[in-house]
């Protein structure tokens, strides 16, 4: 799959001749931006989730805030995201590779500058706190990493079978992932693991670097949960660790560790086929913790059963596939990689999500895409859209451009 996503070196050169990285399709072809393709079926997907989320939302109370506080911000983010997307999503994605270390240091510095002024919260510093708003670096780094490492991987697109491509890779999305760690942030650095894993393999980078990727992993487990606290040196908080091994044996700390995830399985399991309805007390009553982020999915689940869960979930497989759709119809390996990020992104996180709400993953404060309250998850995610948007209406403009029948899809 990887050979077929990669283009040989000799044709990607000539794209870059040709359009500036293939950025010269959409305007080669004399149409405007309002004239290119749109996805509709990747907004309907969107669309759907959204209003999931703002249908569970709108049954959550929180003490301390009115009836129907997250349903309206939350609604608020929807507006601002959907704004930009639609606006990314018709301009021309191929020009972002040309500031790829102007991008990679905008999230250094923001980064940074969470470490530095972020607001203090249970022990951990994430996000600095603006009127109306919490900024979240760690969640806008998602995209910037996926377009940072998807512009160098291209530059090097003639030695992608070199290890030294694929340890400069890993050196760029290390960087930020530390500093992600420092915060901490667990959750997103896995994010950003999973992202270059991927971009790695679309890109078309040999098989043998991924087994060599894989024994380093490994040891970097065996060194943060055995090794370094044998030594005296505290690489996870110990609030972390409890949170990594509890859902191993959730029953063996219900007070404490294993409780969120005793709660989120007992909401799933009373919701049954269609749901309880007002009835839903795990939510109501505040059994439940972080019922309107971390665990939304178990919320839904509990009001509207079965039924409703499987509708979330349609949506988000249906995303995920206009997701492929767009990375196989890019007009460069620019846009595949991007595509690739995207995809991995949005799937390592509603796989962690929904299994941690189940019992089957650890609790690691991974949000669910667009489904989760969060000012700075929704924009983010909505960025990505657009950018899969705009990869996909390139890709589809340039196809019309040489002579070939354009599909609906």
């Amino acid at each position: 799959m990887s050979s077929l996503l990669s283009s040989p070196p000799s044709q990607e050169a000539g794209r870059r001749t040709r359009g500036g990285g293939g950025g010269g399709a959409g305007a080669g072809l004399g149409r405007s931006a309002l004239g290119l393709p749109f996805d509709w079926i990747m907004a309907l997907a969107v669309v759907g989730i959204c209003a999931c989320s703002l249908v569970t939302l709108k049954t959550v109370k929180v003490p301390g805030y009115a009836e129907g506080f997250y349903f309206q911000r939350q609604a608020v983010y929807f507006a601002i995201g959907a704004v930009l997307a639609l606006v990314i999503s018709r301009l021309d994605y191929s020009r972002l590779r040309e500031v790829k270390w102007g991008i990679f240091g905008v999230l250094i510095v923001s980064l940074l500058a969470i470490l530095v002024f972020g607001a203090d919260t249970r022990g951990a510093r994430l996000a600095i706190q603006l009127p109306g708003f919490s900024f979240q670096a760690s969640e806008l780094g998602k995209v910037l990493v996926t377009l940072v490492l998807s512009a160098f991987l291209v530059d090097r697109s003639r030695r992608l079978g070199d290890r030294d491509t694929t340890a400069r890779t890993m050196l760029l999305v290390l960087f930020p992932a530390a500093l992600v760690m420092l915060q901490p942030d667990l959750g997103s650095a896995l994010v950003y693991i999973a992202i270059v894993v991927v971009v790695l393999f679309v890109a078309g980078v040999p098989g043998r670097h991924f087994v060599a990727l894989g024994a380093l992993f490994l040891t970097a487990i065996m060194i943060t949960l055995v090794a370094a606290p044998a030594a005296g040196v505290e690489v996870l908080k110990p609030y972390q660790k409890d949170r990594l091994t509890a859902f191993l044996d959730p029953s063996g700390d219900p007070g404490d560790a294993g409780y969120q995830q005793n709660q989120s399985r007992i909401a799933i399991g009373s919701g049954e086929k269609t749901g309880r309805g007002a009835a839903a007390t795990q939510t109501r009553d505040r059994f439940l913790p972080e019922n309107h982020t971390d665990f939304i999915p178990a919320a839904l689940a509990e009001r509207y059963g079965f039924v409703g869960a499987a509708t979330m979930l349609s949506f988000y497989a249906l995303l995920l596939w206009r997701t492929l759709r767009a990375l196989t119809l890019s007009k460069n390996l620019f846009g595949a990689i991007v595509a690739g990020g995207i995809f991995a992104m949005l799937l390592f996180q509603v796989f962690v999500n929904v299994g941690m709400n189940l019992g089957i993953m650890p609790i690691t404060g991974i949000p669910l895409p667009l489904m989760s309250y969060g000012g700075s998850s929704v924009i983010t995610t909505f960025l990505a859209i657009g950018l899969l948007l705009s990869v996909h209406a390139q890709g589809r403009a340039a196809t019309a451009g040489k002579g070939r029948v354009l599909g609906y899809t």
